[in-house]
């Protein structure tokens, strides 16, 4: 339990697979990660071994100084890093496969040791196909002066244990919440840096494209 809030991702996430290779991105309730919101976020394949994020959570601003949605998943990571990062997305959405990512952030003036673990949950989207990627970044020590960057210090990519068939279609949402409407909301397309806004009750933020 080092990293609470990966755990209560990771466990979301099996339960709404329910024993399928991957639960459907229109399932996926922020209610049921609400604890986890600050550092919960969501990607969309859009290349080979590419990523952008479609909602980050506020600590990920946090850490680049700026919101992120819209930004390249690898603008995470240092240039050396990167191929590994396209390798782990790859996995993930090829596979299916979780991957779990052990990270460091480069130190230097005014940037004090910073380390810390990523999950990558596949999602489907709408049209069934494996595209998206339910994820938990967190970190421990001083964010310093930003924009943080990090190097993979240790990746596992793990096989998904399929023991139904996919239904082809999204099914209902868990007990105890109503019918999922996703992170549906308005299209906002990314338009360059920008201050995190002030502080307030965690969530998420997206930007979206018609599925």
């Amino acid at each position: 339990m080092r990293y609470p809030a990966i755990s209560e991702v990771r466990a979301y996430w099996e339960a709404l697979r329910d024993g399928r290779a991957a639960p459907y991105r229109s399932e996926v309730d922020p209610r049921g990660i609400e604890r986890s919101l600050e550092h919960a976020f969501v990607l969309e394949r859009i290349a080979p071994q590419a990523a952008r994020f479609r909602l980050a959570g506020m600590h990920l601003a946090d850490l680049m100084g700026m919101e992120v949605r819209g930004m390249p998943f690898s603008t995470f990571f240092t240039p050396a890093a990167r191929a590994e990062i396209g390798i782990i997305l790859e996995n993930v959405f090829s596979g299916p496969r979780t991957a779990e990512l052990t990270i460091a952030a480069e130190s230097g003036l005014g940037k004090p040791a910073l380390q810390g673990r990523i999950v990558l949950l596949p999602l489907r989207s709408d049209l069934g196909d494996v595209s998206r990627a339910l994820g938990c970044l967190v970190t421990e020590g001083p964010i310093g002066r930003t924009p943080r960057r990090f190097e993979v210090r240790e990746s596992l990519a793990a096989p998904i244990a399929a023991t139904v068939p996919d239904p082809g279609r999204p099914v209902a949402a868990l007990p105890g919440f109503p019918p999922a409407r996703g992170f549906a909301e308005p299209a906002l397309p990314f338009t360059g840096p920008r201050q995190p806004p002030a502080r307030g009750r965690a969530q998420l933020r997206l930007v979206a494209r018609d599925e």
